[in-house]
């Protein structure tokens, strides 16, 4: 893609359609990834695509972290949000109010509005830049690489589905893996066998008995039994059984691992695979505030300049089939970040 001298102001509705159409769930953001370099490359922006490595267990294939600053200028502020979705992809429709599909607020519609914003910002001569990120549904394995390479920027606002409101705090997560194994035999005698499947419905109904960490300011923490597997048939006491829990946090994870660990003590291995951290954040005069019950990219940003939450669009539409995005509130983001960074900008 060309550079244009006299380009077109980005349209934040057309270009939420060109990215909605390229499909990213996680692990399958290369072709995103493509698309936003190319884009930033032909408005003259100067580019970075750093490649973000699949995990043993992910896909095949390319995926990157894309970022775009202004050519010889250390960004003070950068907006950011992430290119993977969750599965399955849902395609692109729209109607005279509303943006459908996968995406459209969580988060390809935030990441036209921080574009479209940013294109504003660059032309008032301001230092922004715009970091996109893989992985952030996942295990921020995007995020964890770009806090590897910061820019010296002072501020991060992160994009994620906050109803145009400033998030206060966003709430931790604790993903838990756990692991049980007995002996397989007929189920006509149990006796001579052990079920993996009955010592993990032990272990969960004891974590679903636990007390967790409430926090005045962002309420309780809430645990999630997401996944189980285990057994080969309703005669077979079953040798193996594996569950996956997650816990959303407002504070410290450690008491909780030690929770989860002696609620499973004797009965099934227990490992962490993902501990993001809860986190408190600033307000800015004259925007409305929330409490995000949801985890970001944020803690794995820390490098990145002091944090804020903002984007447009419902977290209770997010990861649904009904996914959508007004077009009213998508172009009301774009002024929103705009105001937000003219104003941290100028306090110096």
């Amino acid at each position: 893609m060309k550079k244009c001298e006299c380009l077109a102001p980005v349209d934040p509705i057309e270009l939420t359609h060109q990215l909605c159409q390229i499909e990213s769930t996680t692990y399958h953001e290369g072709a995103v990834g493509d698309f936003l370099a190319d884009f930033f490359a032909g408005r003259g922006w100067e580019v970075e695509k750093t490649p973000v490595p699949q995990p043993a267990d992910g896909a095949d294939g390319p995926r990157w972290n894309v970022f775009a600053g202004i050519s010889g200028r250390k960004p003070d502020l950068v907006l950011s949000t992430h290119m993977d979705t969750v599965p399955p992809y849902i395609p692109f429709r729209e109607d005279e109010e509303f943006l459908y599909g996968r995406g459209t607020c969580d988060a390809k519609g935030i990441m036209a509005a921080q574009i479209a914003a940013a294109e504003a910002l660059r032309a008032e001569g301001l230092p922004v830049g715009l970091l996109f990120v893989s992985g952030e549904e996942r295990d921020s394995a995007g995020a964890k690489q770009a806090n590897l390479r910061p820019k010296g920027s002072r501020y991060l606002i992160n994009g994620e589905p906050t109803d145009n409101r400033l998030a206060l705090a966003s709430k931790g997560a604790l993903r838990v893996w756990l692991k049980s194994t007995g002996k397989m035999a007929h189920s006509a005698y149990p006796e001579l066998g052990s079920s993996a499947v009955h010592k993990m419905v032990e272990v969960l109904d004891r974590l679903l008995k636990l007390s967790f960490p409430v926090d005045e300011f962002a309420g309780e923490s809430t645990l999630n039994i997401g996944e189980i597997h285990g057994g080969h048939a309703p005669n077979v006491i079953a040798d193996q059984c594996e569950a996956q829990v997650l816990v959303r946090l407002v504070g410290p994870s450690a008491p909780v691992r030690e929770a989860v660990l002696k609620a499973a003590e004797g009965l099934a291995e227990a490992a962490f695979t993902l501990d993001t951290a809860f986190v408190r954040m600033k307000a800015v005069e004259g925007l409305p505030t929330m409490i995000a019950k949801f985890s970001t990219d944020i803690p794995q940003l820390s490098n990145w300049g002091e944090p804020l939450l903002l984007g447009p669009g419902s977290i209770h539409v997010a990861h649904t089939p009904d996914e959508k995005l007004a077009k009213k509130e998508l172009l009301e983001a774009v002024e929103l970040y705009v105001k937000v960074a003219k104003q941290l900008l100028q306090k110096g």
